[in-house]
């Protein structure tokens, strides 16, 4: 499996993941010009914009290491134009991190909540 497929089965997991908590997915893959987030959801009241990250070792770090602070910035000014784009500007966001492992062809999900503002 290479490392967009890798990447792919991660999201697919976390997708599971959030919809078993009971989330409301609303996009998946959402681009533009100031880049990309893996998965917007709706938690409650919440319009939740998850970064996916899926890792086999930690060889490198642990997956939520790799969204940093530049990372952040350009999630945050996706998430900004969704809002604006879809006239959600007055909403309650949040910004979590997936972390996906795979050990032993098991799946560890770790959901990290209110990652960064």
């Amino acid at each position: 499996m290479d490392n967009l497929e890798f990447g792919r089965f991660g999201e697919e997991k976390a997708l599971s993941y959030l919809e078993n908590q009971n989330y409301e997915i609303i996009a998946r893959n959402f681009s533009c010009n100031q880049g990309e987030i893996d998965i917007i959801a709706k938690d409650k009241d919440e319009i939740v914009f998850c970064e996916v990250k899926t890792r086999n070792s930690f060889k490198y770090g642990k997956p939520v290491d790799a969204v940093d602070s530049f990372k952040q910035k350009h999630i945050w000014n996706v998430a900004q134009y969704y809002l604006y784009k879809n006239n959600l500007l007055n909403s309650f966001v949040r910004f979590d991190v997936i972390e996906v492992y795979l050990k032993n062809n098991k799946v560890f999900i770790n959901q990290i909540k209110n990652m960064f503002e």
